[in-house]
């Protein structure tokens, strides 16, 4: 099959399954990490800090350093899928994938062997960034060069799919070795398994990936001697391609992951954190919104193929800036009305001459810092102001007894209940239609992008070109988004102020987009 002909149902059915199987397994194995860290897992085993706060976010740093290194293995990866082609180069990645990921449920903790356990998770998130940053870029090719004419958005959208797949079927695997073990068992060592589990899913990739030949565009250019002598230099030095990669960095990857890493990752921190929700109640509301969001991805891909690339990411950052606090605020009252009303009936306000706070430090330095820490753990809203005496009020009441237990006494008596609490079944109802909303703006502005990204690049260059942008925008503005958002929300005490983060991130990409993205060509000759 050259790339002038029209690949067969058959062909199509196992290039699109292949593929976007492997991309299903390749991001379980990267969020398994995310959504245990979620949980507080992570933290307790390999980041002990006796501190609840610390732990999540050295967690989620973990989490940030595998994204942190994913534009290196676009680099290393890119290079190979550009000269050696596409087929064994995700093979490859695949296989460092699992590998690394089986290897973090077989890491001892930190009680056990030490500074050593931390120190061996982020090596092997290390590891898995590189691999993450040679598979996207892959895969979409891969399915976008095989693609007939006019149908590229609809066929990589299920490449878009699979990624949030990977999340679903991570929370999926969490919840059924939770519900077969103990809370003991769970606890102690089952929280390994979902790590293991990915070796299963290694086999079923290589085996599935072996089968498919090389893409049709990479052995025309291979035939005709046209690949590019080193892809990565020329990706930077090709007429008009410096511009183009900013544009996917900054107006594409950058906006995309913002959106669609607070529709998952920071919701389900939402629910689990400030708004008290039961925690395996929690991960199966995220888990079912994003099993029925999976539509909006293939729906928007196809659209894409209809209107243009461009439009529905348009449409989607401006949407995000409009209804995404909105959202969130529709989501804390559906959660735990119960706290939203005492937040907002009655107001914690910490006041004294400094009223410094740092989430990592051991202790604080005055007793302002000390009840801020405080209400920080507990996930309670709070306002600062700045006076001579320190003083703390609930309700407008004056709190005399500013130790743990005597603030812990005023917030119950003002109406804070942080018992976790499970949702009725109305407001589960509402819960689930606002992260679908979140979903469908991340459908808008992710859909399609797989096909967009293949087509604004040169054939000899498109591996590189593609992967490099897209990781260091996807790794770096969303990587490090949950640690941003949670750090944010320990400074201040607002809930809700972690989303500016996003809000920023996907202002910027909707500028950039709007004024310096072109339509392409819909073709990958």
């Amino acid at each position: 099959m050259d790339q002038h002909t029209t690949p067969s149902p058959a062909d199509i059915r196992l290039v699109i399954t292949a593929s976007s199987l492997g991309t299903v397994f390749e991001w379980y194995d990267f969020f398994i990490y995310g959504t245990l860290a979620a949980s507080g897992i992570i933290g307790r085993t390999f980041f002990p800090a006796g501190n609840e706060i610390v732990q999540t976010l050295l967690a989620w740093a973990g989490f940030a350093v595998g994204f942190g290194f994913r534009p290196l293995g676009a680099v290393v990866f890119g290079y190979l899928g550009d000269r050696l082609g596409r087929k064994y180069t995700f093979l490859v990645t695949i296989a460092l994938m699992g590998i690394a990921t089986a290897g973090v449920g077989l890491i001892p903790s930190a009680a056990t062997i030490g500074l050593a356990a931390p120190v061996l998770v982020l090596l092997l998130r290390i590891a898995q960034g590189l691999a993450l940053g040679g598979e996207y870029g892959g895969a979409a090719i891969y399915v976008a060069e095989h693609s007939p004419r006019g149908k590229s958005g609809f066929y990589t959208s299920f490449i878009q799919a699979g990624v949030v797949g990977g999340f679903v079927l991570s929370l999926a695997v969490v919840l059924a070795t939770k519900s077969a073990l103990s809370a003991e068992a769970w606890g102690a060592w089952g929280w390994r398994l979902p790590f293991l589990f990915s070796i299963v899913l290694l086999a079923i990739s290589l085996w599935m990936r072996l089968k498919l030949s090389e893409s049709p565009v990479f052995a025309a250019m291979r035939a005709a001697g046209e690949r590019a002598v080193n892809p990565v230099v020329e990706s930077f030095t090709y007429p008009g391609n410096l511009k183009r990669m900013a544009v996917v960095l900054f107006g594409i990857a950058a906006g995309l992951t913002a959106i669609w890493y607070t529709a998952m990752f920071t919701v389900l921190s939402f629910l689990q954190g400030p708004m008290r929700v039961e925690e395996t109640t929690a991960q199966l509301i995220v888990g079912a919104s994003a099993l029925m969001g999976l539509v909006w991805f293939v729906a928007f891909g196809w659209l894409s193929d209809r209107v243009g690339r461009k439009r529905p990411i348009v449409w989607g950052y401006a949407a995000t800036l409009v209804l995404l606090f909105p959202i969130f605020w529709g989501l804390s009252a559906a959660a735990n009305p119960g706290l939203a009303r005492a937040a907002q009936s009655a107001p914690v306000v910490v006041s004294g001459p400094h009223c410094a706070y740092s989430p990592f430090a051991a202790k604080q330095g005055d007793a302002c810092g000390q009840m801020l820490d405080h209400l920080s753990k507990k996930g309670i809203a709070y306002t600062t102001r700045r006076t001579p005496g320190t003083v703390l009020s609930v309700a407008g009441e004056p709190v005399p007894d500013h130790t743990p237990a005597g603030i812990d006494a005023a917030l119950a008596k003002a109406g804070y209940d942080l018992t976790p609490v499970v949702p009725s079944a109305g407001n589960i109802a509402v819960i689930l239609l606002l992260i679908l909303m979140l979903g469908a703006l991340s459908g808008l502005t992710f859909g399609p992008v797989a096909a967009l990204l293949s087509e604004m690049f040169p054939p000899a260059i498109r591996y590189s070109s593609l992967s490099i942008p897209y990781h260091v925008g996807t790794g770096y503005f969303g990587g490090f988004l949950p640690f941003i958002s949670q750090y944010i929300v320990a400074r201040t005490g607002d809930p809700f102020a972690g989303l500016w983060y996003a809000w920023t991130v996907v202002a910027m990409a909707l500028l950039v987009t709007l004024f310096g993205l072109r339509e392409p060509a819909r073709n990958m000759e």
